[in-house]
């Protein structure tokens, strides 16, 4: 009994062995190497030939793009870039690819290579500079699906030109977009669609320093050459400029510059150092804030809004400082007048004295006879005195309105253009703003395409 026991258990053992256990599993990443050799082996698969069109059809194949905006990095007003970086996606059909996944084990097979499998030829049509990132592997992969599909997904940086309209600078909007063409198939070999369902997605808290993305548009840009017509997809992204970042650095501090070319009109007309340096420093600071944001923009042949907006601060700058130069020279008219005024009386009294028609009259004998007046009244004498009263009824001053007689209790002219400018300087400037905004908050235009 003892040698049936010990087989029995020699049995139970190699039975049980786990090596035994691990036979009926399949190792699946093994397959996986067997299906690759198989479907891309050494004269099975040919990456020159294109896959057939729809339904193995001699049609053009269908390539269907969709793009992840992973950030926005810089929107340069000066060259009209702007950098992007992007997930790009391409999904195809490869009957020639098609494998068995053995009930479902084998979800797909991954690539790193691209040129092991055929590839469209599309290109970015507005780049200007771009590259790869290879950090720490190169960020790409092709994933091959068992009915054939492909999938090639890569991430790239680009630097894209984005022609501008600067017309409403720094009140626009800007257009800029992203087009990618086939370089060497034409539409009768491949054509290039925009993924159903979400095309374009862009990641959450996009953070732009000067501009906010608005919305984005997809659209076909086909094009035709003289060696056929050739597929083309774009996207258009809508910016809007944020207008705080202007409102603090350029239009609050042109107003404070013309708001202190004012102070001038308030200081005395004698203060000549005070005013004309106060003049010229105010005017030589705006003239610096106008070349700065020049420097920042490109030399359009157009006028921008914030030209219209700089040369008109700059010229009630220096009108300030003209009117200095009129109330100067006006000044300098009261002082010559008041010279004259002080030597007319002397003389006059002069003259007074020594001819008064209203005094006694003198016989030739020297002895005086007063004027004596006629006891009767000549009617020709009656006239007169009615011409007379008429005379001096016309010749009385007229009233005075009120802007006048406010006007004379200054009593030199130099006083009154100072006075008047106190008021004529803030209420231009004000309708200057009114007008200005209500022009460019409200007008609408497209920007650059």
């Amino acid at each position: 009994m003892w040698p049936g026991a010990f087989s029995l258990l020699v049995l139970l053992a190699v039975l049980l062995h786990p090596s035994r256990c691990t036979q009926g599993k399949v190792n699946f990443r093994e397959k996986e190497k067997q299906v690759l050799d198989n479907i891309l082996g050494p004269g099975r698969y040919d990456a020159r030939i294109r896959p057939s069109g729809e339904n193995g059809t001699d049609g053009p194949t269908n390539v269907k793009v969709n793009i992840f905006l992973r950030s926005i990095s810089k929107i340069d007003d000066y060259n009209m870039e702007y950098s992007v970086q992007l997930t790009f996606r391409e999904q195809w059909l490869d009957e020639r690819l098609r494998f068995n996944d053995f009930g479902g084990r084998l979800k797909y097979l991954t690539l790193t290579e691209a040129n092991r499998v055929w590839m469209p030829d599309l290109f970015f049509a507005n780049e200007k500079e771009g590259h790869f990132h290879n950090i720490i592997m190169p960020n790409v992969y092709i994933r091959i699906f068992p009915d054939g599909f492909v999938l090639y997904s890569i991430r790239i940086s680009l630097t894209l030109s984005c022609p501008m309209n600067l017309k409403l600078y720094p009140l626009d909007r800007q257009i800029c977009s992203l087009r990618m063409a086939s370089y060497g198939w034409t539409t009768a070999d491949l054509v290039f669609l925009w993924k159903e369902g979400d095309p374009v997605q862009v990641v959450k808290n996009l953070h732009l320093p000067r501009f906010t993305l608005e919305k984005f548009l997809t659209d076909y840009c086909n094009s035709k050459t003289n060696t056929g017509e050739y597929s083309c997809l774009k996207v258009d992204l809508l910016f809007k400029r944020e207008f705080s970042y202007y409102l603090i650095q350029i239009y609050i501090p042109c107003c404070m510059l013309v708001i202190v070319s004012w102070v001038s009109f308030w200081l005395d007309q004698s203060a000549v150092p005070a005013r004309v340096s106060l003049g010229v420093t105010t005017l030589l600071t705006m003239a610096t804030q106008t070349s700065g944001i020049n420097a920042s923009l490109p030399p359009v042949s157009y006028t921008k809004a914030i030209d219209v907006w700089t040369g008109v601060c700059l010229t009630f700058v220096f009108g300030a400082l003209l009117e200095f130069a009129l109330v100067n020279y006006a000044s300098r008219s009261d002082m010559h007048s008041d010279n004259i005024k002080k030597q007319f009386p002397a003389s006059e009294m002069e003259h007074s004295s020594s001819i008064d028609p209203s005094s006694e009259l003198l016989e030739p004998d020297g002895s005086a006879s007063f004027a004596m007046k006629p006891l009767v009244r000549h009617p020709e004498d009656s006239m007169s005195m009615e011409k007379l009263r008429q005379c001096e009824i016309h010749m009385q001053p007229r009233k005075k309105n009120c802007c006048r007689s406010w006007l004379s209790k200054f009593p030199t002219r130099s006083k009154r253009i100072d006075v008047i400018s106190r008021i004529f300087f803030p209420i231009v400037f004000a309708f200057f703003n009114l007008t200005y905004w209500s022009t460019y908050l409200f007008r609408e235009e497209e920007g650059g395409e």
